[in-house]
């Protein structure tokens, strides 16, 4: 294999995305085999070149499936609507702002898979097998910190699994199954205790206002400097970001 290409390929999959490099115990041959080829023998370069670009137009599913990425969507999508922003606040602020914070938990597990896994392969010390095997336990050990057991277990029953003593032994889409469901969960029950005091705040001011006989006055119109000025006040942005990074496990 070029020796361009290869490192072409691992530091894009790497920076990207950190946890694309996975293997299970299903795919683990059949991907070898794929991109070392029938009998160890190498892809040609324009074959090497079509596996790199299918891989970068699966970077946008992973990052959403593989990464924390999807719980600071919901949670920063649902403070937006509690506040009544969704004109003020743009969806590309919320992707842009979950983003960046994606690359700050996921940090140290590229960094794993980085110093464990490219580096080796890409100095001829470990075999691609190899180095998708060790790309694979760190990105798997951050989901499994994330999931829920009994959704862990819910989700390997479903797909009849094997029962297994560690869970780091179930197939790859069974912890990411369980993965994205446990982020889901989490992210709800985040945006709930985010979302509570802002309803509140437009509960008072309706009744407030059907008290004083306004009832042709929008609701909306006091309540959304109210909580604004609220959320100013105890400087909400920091909080928030406080608690959705807090709300990571090993980080």
């Amino acid at each position: 294999m070029n020796r361009w290409l290869r490192k072409g390929v691992w530091m894009t999959l790497a920076v990207l995305v950190p946890g694309l490099l996975i293997a299970q115990p299903a795919l683990a041959e059949p991907l070898a085999v794929t991109i070392e080829g029938a009998g160890d023998k190498p892809f040609t370069v324009k074959t090497q070149i079509l596996i790199l670009m299918t891989l970068l137009g699966l970077v946008p599913a992973l990052l959403l499936t593989m990464t924390s990425f999807l719980r600071y969507t919901i949670v920063l999508s649902l403070l937006r609507q509690g506040l009544g922003l969704q004109q003020g606040l743009p969806q590309r602020i919320i992707t842009g702002v979950a983003l960046v914070l994606t690359m700050l938990t996921m940090r140290p597990v590229a960094q794993e898979i980085w110093d464990k896994a490219v580096v080796p392969y890409d100095q001829d010390r470990i075999s691609m097998q190899e180095a998708l095997r060790t790309a694979e336990h760190p990105l798997s050990k951050f989901m499994l910190a994330q999931t829920n057991k009994a959704t862990l277990a819910q989700i390997a029953k479903l797909a009849h699994a094997p029962e297994v003593q560690d869970p780091m032994e179930h197939a790859f889409v069974v912890k990411l199954s369980a993965f994205l469901l446990s982020e889901l969960k989490t992210a709800f029950q985040i945006g709930c205790m985010l979302f509570i005091p802002f309803l509140l705040i437009d509960i008072i001011v309706a009744s407030i206002l059907m008290a004083m006989g306004m009832m042709m006055l929008s609701p909306l119109v006091i309540s959304l400097p109210l909580k604004l000025l609220l959320f100013v006040l105890v400087d909400g942005w920091s909080l928030t970001v406080s608690t959705l990074i807090s709300s990571v496990k090993g980080f």
